[in-house]
């Protein structure tokens, strides 16, 4: 490999193992950890479902999160040129291209929600606590095109600054201060969540697996979130792994990551569930609201709380910040491989990232207004973007992956490159989940997925 190649391509580089950790944990800890995983997981059986999402995480997260790291820090390249680096041909093309895509197309409405947020943030700030919580502030706000439009771009326009600043002084910086502060954050409400009068059966039911709620709904939804959650099949991971010195233990640093984002999906579940069973009795139409647990029903359980507007805030600025690591994420490696495939520089790439974010992002944010009589397959927009990247997309991306990595790439290449600094001490397993076992279960997600949007299946 020729050793001036980051120095020609111009490209970034992480300090070292601490600034690619966390910025990789921040790529992965965004809303999926906040709302996403607490509802599924008070939906299928709490505890059970999250013992089943731990293991998954550490078998078939750890593979495919290994395979893309490694490829990157290989190549050196962004998701098209990773693809590319061993040989051209279709296969190379579209198994690049789709992971190169998918960032492309969550990152705007990925953004509105992001705005959502802000919102939110803001009415805490000026205090306008029982506002948020009457049950039409949410729907009247997100169906108000000049309000919903506005915050969607002031956390755009945030993101793009970042990225504009580059690998070490944007993107690593911003997430050596964000994370920490966030996992202090989740702390403070998570204990003052598990305090309230009634919390200790929320936390039972979260925490203590009770086997006769296991289905093998319970696993297709935990393969989901893991999907969401650990920035599989996104081509972030490769792009991070593309700015990774050679002496960075890549096994530890991905096992450092899957135990971070769990970890602060563990803290979401103990800052929400117990806070509704505290204050609504676990009552199941509370806990089933799903992007609307954060939304419309947290916001209630704030109001009835004696420091409600503090505690609020504090929530309210954990997710801005969970939402902002995972977007600026989204935002570099679409700026990334904008930069590799067209030659552009930073600026200029991350100008086009902002054309297509506002939008994309404004089609999403304008399906609840002004455009709410478009539906695709009985979807908004928003809802249709994620369902054709969470349920489509990533499926079959990560099914080309393994196949590249099989056919193409070699594992003993990928070994090799792992035996640079790590020990790879799994490699018994990694060999046999990206031959056989994560093909398989890429496959029954997608098509629970199709099943699922055409009504034959309930998710």
């Amino acid at each position: 490999m020729n050793d001036n190649l980051r120095e020609n391509a111009e490209r970034g580089v992480f300090s070292g193992k601490l600034g690619y950790v966390l910025a990789t944990a921040g790529s992965a800890v965004g809303l999926g950890n906040i709302w996403r995983f607490p509802y599924l997981a008070a939906r299928y059986g709490g505890g059970i479902f999250l013992l089943v999402y731990l293991i998954l995480a550490l078998t078939f997260g750890y593979t495919l999160m290994m395979s893309e790291s490694t490829l990157g820090r290989l190549t050196e390249k962004s998701p098209v040129g990773a693809f590319k680096y061993f040989g051209k041909g279709k296969v190379s093309a579209f198994g690049g291209w789709i992971n190169a895509v998918i960032p492309m197309l969550i990152l705007p409405y990925y953004s509105v929600i992001g705005g959502w947020v802000c919102k939110y943030l803001y009415e805490y700030i000026v205090g306008n606590v029982a506002g948020t919580a009457s049950d039409d502030f949410f729907g009247g706000f997100i169906t108000s095109a000049g309000a919903a439009e506005f915050w969607f771009i002031v956390f755009a326009a945030i993101t793009l600054i970042i990225i504009v600043l580059g690998v070490e002084n944007g993107v690593e910086k911003v997430s050596k201060f964000m994370m920490p502060v966030l996992v202090i954050l989740a702390i403070i409400v998570a204990v003052y969540s598990m305090t309230r009068p009634g919390a200790v059966a929320g936390i039972k039911y979260f925490l203590v697996p009770d086997f006769k709620h296991f289905s093998w709904m319970t696993v297709v939804a935990a393969l989901g979130q893991m999907f969401y959650s650990l920035s599989i099949a996104m081509g972030i991971l490769v792009t991070y792994g593309s700015y990774m010195k050679k002496e960075v233990d890549i096994e530890k640093a991905t096992h450092q990551v899957i135990f971070f984002d769990s970890g602060i999906a563990i803290l979401a579940g103990l800052m929400i569930i117990p806070a509704v069973f505290a204050f609504s009795g676990g009552d199941p139409d509370m806990l089933n609201k799903g992007p609307g647990l954060m939304f419309v029903t947290i916001p209630k359980v704030f109001e009835s709380m004696g420091f409600g507007r503090g505690i609020g805030v504090l929530f309210f600025v954990l997710v801005f910040f969970a939402a902002m690591t995972s977007a600026i994420s989204l935002a570099e490696t679409s700026a990334s491989t904008i930069q590799d495939e067209l030659g552009f520089g930073r600026t200029k790439a991350t100008g086009l990232v902002a054309v297509i974010m506002v939008v994309l992002g404004s089609l999403s944010s304008l399906g609840y207004s002004g455009l709410s009589f478009v539906h695709i397959f009985g979807m908004e927009i928003l809802d249709f973007f994620d369902f054709l990247t969470n349920s489509l997309m990533m499926p079959v991306a990560a099914f080309a992956t393994c196949l590249f990595i099989v056919k193409r790439v070699g594992i003993n290449n990928i070994s090799a490159e792992v035996r640079l600094s790590s020990k790879f001490r799994f490699e018994g397993m990694y060999r046999v989940f990206i031959q056989s076992v994560a093909p398989i279960f890429v496959v029954v997600i997608l098509l629970s997925s199709i099943l699922s949007v055409l009504g034959i299946l309930n998710i």
